[in-house]
């Protein structure tokens, strides 16, 4: 445990993923089906969990790749506009593509469609994270779509071995999302693998019980893995989250908000519990800090856009200062 937030408190991560580009029709609340016009932000869950790190004062650098075209440009430089560190960005030419999200600003039958075919992130190269000088880092930091195709996949294998071999903490948010993977076996047997091998994993309950094969089993799967990581987190939503660490299991509430949209939560939850531990706050109050994080983002418009700094989140905490009671 003490060298899992060691390497945390250099407040210097590596971050392995996807960047992309989020269309929301404008304003909040319009359907796609009836936009006119649209919000453009930064998106993808590797660079908003990066964005996130950079606000609260800490330092992101992100390995990806992006299409050589005004998509890719465009991700290139909300990167820059949010500070992460885009030295291992690669772009490719080709048919691969950026990813494209198209998602509602809405709660009530909400619709988000996401292009990933021919994804541009899924052309990274175990060269890539081989060009990685990881001991200028604190922690490596993923997520679980990076997993769901080749070369990507041994890639990001790969960079586990290296930061490893660094005396980097893995750092792993499952991330399930079925539309990337080739079936449900694949990915329950890969997303499987790589918490084996990391030493935080958060993820949702639905993600936990996909990874057990049964959803009424996901709490035992957290246990389990509990066994060998230093710290599980599962999310239950509304209901908060159980935490497992050192033999212990701590449960957590949520803070109440008035959501605008469902998107965005688990980078922002990842970005709080951070930084909060690279802050020195106790397990418990860290991941308070991801679920005040998760609320501000759901409440705006917008991921990386939405995703608060210190003194965002202190006005939060001083307008909400009590989570539910679990």
């Amino acid at each position: 445990m003490s060298a899992v937030l060691n390497g945390i408190a250099k407040r210097n991560f590596v971050v392995v993923g996807r960047v992309g580009m989020d269309l929301s029709p404008h304003p909040p609340g319009t359907r796609t089906r009836d936009a006119e016009s649209m919000m453009v932000a930064m998106g993808g869950s590797s660079a908003n969990i990066a964005a996130g790190l950079v606000k609260f004062g800490c330092e992101a650098a992100l390995i990806t790749c992006v299409s050589d075209d005004a998509v890719g440009w465009y991700c290139e430089a909300q990167l820059d506009y949010y500070g992460v560190d885009r030295t291992h960005v690669r772009r490719i030419q080709g048919e691969e593509r950026t990813s494209l999200a198209v998602y509602e600003t809405r709660v009530e039958e909400h619709q988000s469609v996401i292009y990933r075919n021919n994804a541009a992130d899924f052309q990274m190269t175990v060269a890539d994270v081989e060009a990685v000088d990881y001991a200028r880092y604190g922690a490596l930091i993923t997520a679980g779509t990076v997993f769901a195709a080749e070369p990507s996949r041994t890639a990001a294998f790969r960079a586990f071995e290296l930061a490893k071999a660094a005396g980097l903490p893995i750092i792993f948010d499952v991330d399930y999302r079925p539309y990337s993977w080739p079936s449900p076996e694949v990915a329950a047997d890969v997303l499987s693998r790589a918490g084996a091998l990391s030493d935080v994993i958060v993820g949702n309950d639905e993600e936990f019980g996909f990874m057990a094969g049964d959803f009424a089993k996901g709490l035992a799967k957290a246990r389990d893995l509990a066994t060998t990581s230093a710290i599980v987190v599962y999310k239950m939503g509304p209901e908060g989250a159980v935490t497992f660490s050192d033999g212990q299991e701590t449960r957590t509430g949520i803070y109440p908000v008035d959501a605008l949209k469902p998107t965005g939560a688990g980078d922002s939850f990842m970005a709080g519990l951070l930084s909060g531990l690279a802050e020195d706050l106790p397990l418990r109050d860290a991941v308070l800090r991801g679920s005040a994080c998760a609320a501000i983002v759901v409440s705006k418009p917008g991921c990386a856009p939405a995703m608060p700094n210190h003194e965002q989140l202190a006005a939060f905490l001083a307008a909400n200062p009590h989570p539910t009671e679990v």
